[in-house]
């Protein structure tokens, strides 16, 4: 699962909150990968890269 995340994000209510909704997640298989919107807008090929990297590796577990 793909979460882009806008500036609230750093804050550490929403912090917390993402822990345990990412931890709730990872309990039925699921991986979440966080970008923030500025990665996304000025680093969209590493961003890229990155989710293709782990979903090259959980296609081969």
């Amino acid at each position: 699962m793909v979460e882009l995340d806008g500036s609230q994000h750093f804050e550490a209510v929403h912090q917390a909150k993402d822990s345990e909704r990412d931890a709730q997640l990872a309990g039925i298989g699921l991986k979440v990968l966080r970008f923030d919107d500025r990665q996304v807008l000025t680093e969209v090929d590493a961003v890229m890269a990155v989710i293709f990297r782990v979903v090259e590796e959980r296609i081969k577990r």
